[in-house]
Parts: C-alpha cells; sequence; structure tokens
C-alpha cells in the first residue's frame, strides 16, 4: 500500500516478536518483497521509540474515550481506531501547525463527519423491511468511522450488523452512549482485547463531507496534543537548532532501579550484578580503582546515611556548590577568547576523603564474606553519608591549592592558576571538573597533576554538564539549553502531551488572589519550584511569568494553576530556546541598577 499511494519502498519492518507478525504467510510475503525482518530487545520498547511512543498516544486517547462513554473493553478495537483518525486530524506544532492528513494528501482534511465516540445514533430501516405501524429507526452507539470506504462503522455489535441495513445514521452528540447502551451478551470479549487491534469490520452508509482521497488514513504520529489552544494556526516559536529540522528524535527514557531486589529482579540482572561486583572491588582496592567503563549499568554503594546522628557519626556536613552564573560565566569567556572546555569525572570521588569519625554500618545484600562479622568500619566517605561531600571537597581543594591554584572569592568551587601570562581555569561540581584556559600546554599539565592524585576519565570537550547541553552553532556560538529537563518536568507534572503556545504569560487575563476561595487540587508549589531552577539556569525567558504566578503560593486558585500550565505549554514549543553566547571582538561592561 504504502508503495502504491506514495511511491516509497519499504525496505525494513520493526516489530516486538509478537506472534501475529511471525506467521508463515507473513515471512513469506517479506522473502517474496524482500523486506528487511527486525525485532526489538525483550522489555527495551525505546529501541522502537517512534512505534510505541504512537501506539502508546493512540492508547490513551481510545482509553479516554471508552470511559467517557462506559463502554465494555471489548470495544478497545473501535476505540483505538477512531482515536487514530482523530489523532490524524489534528495540527502538530512540530510541522508548522499542519495535520498529518495534511502532510499525506497535501489538503487540510474536514471534520464536519466527525462525531462524539459511543454518543447515541439512530439507524433508519429501509421501507421494504419494515411494515406501516413499525418504527423508523433503531438506537444504537457511534463506533467510528471506515476510512477504506468512507462511511461510519457499524454501531451495534457484529450481529446485529448483518441484519441491518445502514442507509442512513442520525447522530446525538449530547447523548453518550452509555445512557443507551446496555451490554447483551451477543458481543464477548475477544481473547487478544488487550492487544493489537483488530482489522476493521464491515462499512455503513457514505460520511457527509469526507475528503476525496483514495488512500487508507490509518497512519500515525508521535506527536501528543490534549489541549486545546486559542490559535491552532500559529506560527511555531522560533527555536534554536542543532540538526535539520527535518529529523526526527526519539527521546529514550531507561529506567533505572532504585533497590538491590529489583536491580538483581530484573531483565538486566546479569550487568546489575556485575556492576554492583565492581562497585564492591573499588571499595576493597581504594585507594578504590572502579570500572568506569561501564556506562549503563552504573551501580553505587551507598550508606544509610539517614541513620546517623549529629555529635556522634558527624558533625559539620556543609559542602559548596558551583553557581549557575559562575558557570555561565567560564563559558562566556572560554567562547569569547576561543578556549576549549574540557570535561574530568573523577572516579569514586568520595572514597579519597578520610572521615574523622568513626561509623559502622551493616554488610550489604549480596555480599558474602569470609569470617563472622556483624558489622563493617568505614574508613572513607562513601556514598550515602552525611559528610561525605563535604569531606571530598576538603580533600580536592587541598590538592588544587597545592599544586597552584587559588579558589574564587565570588565562588568556592572556581579555582584559578596564573603562570606569567597565561592562566587556567577549574569548575568543581562535586565529581564533575570543567578545565578551561588560555594554554593547552598549562592545561594539560594542570590534568596529569590531577591525574597522579586521582582516578579520572578525560571526557574531552564538554556537551552536558548540570543538566545543561553545550550546543555549538555554525557560527562558532555556543547555546546553553535545558531540553532534557523540559522533558523531565513535563512527564513529572503529567502535561508532556500539552499543545504548545507563542508566550508564557496571557496577556488578556490578570491575576488575582482570594482568601475565600478554594486552593487548587494540583501540585503548584512543586511546579513553580521546578520552573524557578529552570529560570535561573538557562530560561531568562519565563521569569516574569515564573515569578508573577510565584506570588500566590500561599493559596492558589484554579486560574493561578491554569497560568502555571501557560508556561509548561510555552516550554513545550521552546524546548531548544537558552542561552547564547558568540564570539565576539570585544568585551563591554554594563551595569544596571534599579529604582534605589
Amino acid at each position: 500500500m504504502v508503495q502504491a499511494q506514495f511511491g516509497k519502498k519499504v525496505k525494513l519492518v520493526r516489530h516486538d516478536g509478537a506472534c501475529e507478525f511471525e506467521t508463515n504467510s507473513l515471512q513469506e510475503f517479506y522473502e517474496y518483497e524482500g523486506i528487511e525482518q527486525q525485532t526489538t530487545v525483550p522489555y527495551a520498547h525505546q529501541t522502537n521509540g517512534t512505534a510505541e511512543r504512537a501506539i502508546r498516544t493512540i492508547v490513551k486517547i481510545g482509553r479516554s474515550m471508552l470511559h467517557y462513554a462506559k463502554l465494555e473493553k471489548c470495544f478497545w478495537a473501535e476505540a483505538a481506531m477512531t482515536a487514530t483518525s482523530v489523532k490524524n486530524r489534528l495540527p502538530s506544532p512540530k510541522v508548522m501547525h499542519k495535520t498529518p492528513f495534511e502532510i499525506v494528501h497535501n489538503s487540510k482534511p474536514s471534520v464536519k463527519h466527525m462525531r462524539v465516540f459511543g454518543c447515541q445514533v439512530y439507524i433508519l430501516t429501509p421501507k421494504v423491511k419494515r411494515l406501516k405501524w413499525d418504527p423508523k429507526a433503531r438506537t444504537g452507539i457511534f463506533l467510528g468511522y471506515e476510512e477504506a470506504s468512507k462511511a461510519y462503522r457499524p454501531p451495534t455489535t457484529a450481529e446485529d450488523a448483518d441484519d441491518i441495513d445502514f442507509d442512513s445514521l442520525d447522530l446525538d452528540d449530547e447523548a453518550p452512549g452509555q445512557a443507551q447502551y446496555k451490554q447483551t451478551g451477543k458481543r464477548k470479549s475477544r481473547p487478544h482485547d488487550e492487544g493489537v487491534p483488530a482489522p476493521p469490520t464491515r462499512t455503513v452508509r457514505q460520511r457527509p463531507g469526507l475528503e476525496e482521497s483514495s488512500a487508507p488514513d490509518n497512519h500515525t504520529t508521535h506527536q501528543e496534543e490534549d489541549e486545546e489552544t486559542k490559535n491552532a494556526d500559529a506560527s511555531t516559536p522560533p527555536v534554536f537548532w542543532r540538526a535539520s529540522a527535518n529529523a526526527i528524535e526519539t527521546a529514550v527514557d531507561l529506567s533505572e532501579p532504585s533497590t538491590f531486589e529489583a536491580a538483581v529482579g530484573g531483565p538486566d540482572q546479569v550487568h546489575w550484578r556485575e556492576a554492583i561486583r565492581a562497585e564492591l572491588e573499588s571499595m576493597r582496592l581504594h585507594q578504590a580503582k572502579a570500572d568506569g567503563s561501564i556506562d549503563k549499568y552504573k551501580a553505587r554503594l551507598v550508606a544509610k546515611g539517614f541513620k546517623q546522628q549529629y555529635g556522634m557519626d558527624h558533625t559539620e556536613t556543609f559542602s559548596p556548590v558551583v553557581k549557575y552564573v559562575t558557570l555561565r560565566m567560564v563559558i562566556a569567556v572560554a567562547k569569547y577568547f576561543g578556549w576549549t572546555i574540557d570535561q574530568l569525572d573523577v572516579l569514586t570521588a568520595f572514597l579519597y576523603g578520610v572521615i574523622k569519625e568513626q561509623v559502622f554500618c551493616v554488610i550489604p545484600e549480596g555480599v558474602e564474606l569470609e569470617g563472622s562479622f556483624d558489622c563493617l568500619e568505614l574508613v572513607k566517605a562513601i556514598y550515602g553519608l552525611k559528610q561525605a561531600s563535604r569531606v571530598w571537597n576538603e580533600t580536592f581543594d587541598v590538592f588544587v591549592c597545592a599544586i597552584g591554584f587559588q579558589a574564587s572569592s565570588l565562588d568556592p568551587c572556581l579555582y584559578i592558576r596564573i603562570v606569567e601570562v597565561q592562566c587556567v581555569l577549574l569548575l568543581v561540581y562535586v565529581d564533575d571538573v570543567l578545565i578551561t584556559g588560555s594554554s593547552c600546554e598549562l592545561i594539560a599539565r594542570t590534568k596529569t597533576d590531577l591525574k597522579t592524585r586521582f582516578e579520572m576519565t578525560d571526557s574531552g570537550k564538554c556537551a552536558f554538564v548540570l543538566g545543561i547541553e553545550l550546543l555549538d552553532g555554525a557560527d562558532g556560538s555556543v547555546t546553553l539549553c535545558q531540553r532534557r529537563y523540559v522533558d523531565d518536568i513535563l512527564k513529572r507534572f503529567n502535561i508532556d502531551d500539552c499543545k504548545a503556545v507563542a508566550s508564557p504569560v496571557d496577556m488578556s487575563s490578570r491575576l488575582v488572589s482570594s482568601d475565600a476561595a478554594t486552593k487548587v487540587d494540583a501540585p503548584f508549589r512543586e511546579a513553580v519550584g521546578a520552573l524557578i531552577h529552570l529560570t535561573t539556569a538557562t530560561r531568562p525567558d519565563i521569569a516574569f511569568a515564573v515569578g508573577y504566578a510565584s506570588r500566590f503560593m500561599e493559596n492558589p486558585l484554579e486560574e493561578h494553576w491554569v497560568a502555571v500550565k501557560r508556561i509548561f505549554r510555552y516550554l513545550q514549543g521552546t524546548k531548544m530556546h537558552g542561552i547564547c553566547y558568540k564570539p565576539t571582538s570585544k568585551i563591554d561592561f554594563r551595569g544596571y541598577s534599579d529604582a534605589d
């Protein structure tokens, strides 16, 4: 069909290995057409991300339709087909607010034939099939559209459809199907009702105003938009693109187990057991030599620091962290002078610090030791201890100062070393180290000095730090972007399918507070806090909107929550926005002051 309708040859089919894709007839068809077949890794849906995301979209829409209409699960196939038809006629901000139908057929779709799924319908009985005093119509439920023949799907069960000539259909959108539909027992639940949708059933009468197109409309897209926008034809806000706008990017979200039982009991238990063994081996050897070659499966032995008592197991715990303003300043200076920024990672950094207090811990799960032990005494500051970060920071500070660096008085995480007219800058965030400077020789010497004391990996040019991506532009610029963080907070607050808007604030609305009104049942404070973090890092364009919404933290109302969701919708369409630093011929210093 794809080749006949669109002139495209299908070269590869990737699926999850389900039985319906492994039939002999289908295998023969693949061989005859020369189509390569691939199967995804078990329990790893991200290996076929685009298709899986599209299925998730259709399932969410179809499930909502079923629940609204209060229909049985046996109608899942009709709901999925209807959801696909609806989704293909929704504008997407990813393609300049065009619909998938328009992209394929080069014409805007008509929606005047569309009705509410599950609503009550009246089926006209032809005169030849009714007597004089018989009712002219029967009632049923609307079950979607038949794309291949441009008709409505049979509005009752399949058995009834064989006896009814659907010459005419009248629909009442205001009356949901649950008001009239009663389970008769004629249609039994199919054994695969929770699986892949079945092929469509027979068709009914011609739909009014259907698009003139011979291609069946059974394609889907992986973008979701559930909220309505005031102007669906508005142009997409400008964004910073790193690659071609035609590229499709699939976000991979790997689920990490949070407990020992989850790690060794899951599908990747072999990898996790090896990672745990490597981490424990680093504890035994350290001078701790952890195996840093494992990136995906990285285990960490963590102490239960929440059981520590002040004055007994620890005293001071404060440890400085780098400020975002310092990070941006270093990147701006490096870009101005044309310096490269390299990234170093200290392996098992906390194990370099020796704790002063006497701390005991229980033997970790899954560890077998020779002899009889009830507990172990900690010598190094392992992860989880309250003072671990402070001890590591003190250890690193003593060493870098000994090799000629000096901590900045404005930010103790910034170290500066000046040798004659050359300088090197070190920026430290726990075990991540950024290094830049005017002399490649001095940078190389500093790396060598650090590696003699700490086991480190040199990642080369920095591309991602503190959740911030450094995107290089063709003009020599660099953009600080947090699109991953935006995706994370959209998912956290369950609004990752929202439609984008062009501005973070609705200028036509004015927010007010009221002690008498009912407080909104929503994670308002948590959402505003997440947005504040984004504002302070890379998104000053939402600073006013976030500050405006934060005025109502004490008693947020529904309208305040709507304002916060609008900020999220703005972020949905501007994920690639950020702070851009361009190389310039001179540095201008400017000062600003408020009314005081």
